[in-house]
């Protein structure tokens, strides 16, 4: 319990050292994730249930060669393919805002720097950090949030594209 106070107070003193835009850069991260958590369960649960039951639709038929049968084919992959791709575009989307949520609270932070000099001058150093830490640490949060949603989205959506063309390759047309 002792561990989670002290990780808690830790999160906590890491906020308020980057000022507020860190809140929503943790916003967009909790997004990006939950987006992200919700493909990959997905791909495990839902759509395996979806495609054996478009395999068995197109084995059940007994024209798989005609021109409508093919359409039908196309039809039913489709609807896959938008079932697979859901929310990704959002996902990448969340990935490219994280940064420029950071750079946001760099320029804010340097907006407090500013400030302080014009009140106080140059001759307190302390205020001064304080603000160029309030500065950097956004952009720090948005980068590596970013990095770790890249990695996971690429992941994604390669096992998507996978997923795809073994549904194409499950349908045979002759």
């Amino acid at each position: 319990m002792n561990y989670l106070v002290g990780l808690w107070e830790s999160i906590r003193d890491f906020l308020a050292t980057g000022g507020d835009v860190l809140y929503v850069v943790m916003g967009a991260l909790f997004i990006m994730w939950v987006l992200m958590i919700e493909r990959f369960w997905f791909l495990t649960s839902e759509y395996p249930k979806l495609r054996n039951n478009i395999i068995a639709k197109w084995n059940a038929r007994s024209d798989t060669t005609s021109w409508y049968a093919h359409k039908i084919r196309d039809a039913w992959l489709s609807e896959a393919e938008d079932k697979l791709n859901a929310r990704i575009l959002l996902i990448k989307t969340c990935v490219a805002l994280c940064p420029l949520i950071g750079l946001l609270g760099t320029v804010t932070g340097m907006i407090t720097v500013f400030e302080i000099m014009a009140v106080q001058g140059t001759g307190n150093p302390r205020l001064m950090a304080s603000g160029i830490s309030m500065a950097t640490i956004p952009t720090m949060a948005g980068m590596v949030a970013a990095l770790s949603g890249m990695y996971f989205a690429t992941r994604l959506e390669a096992r998507v594209r996978k997923a795809k063309n073994k549904l194409i390759d499950s349908l045979p047309h002759h």
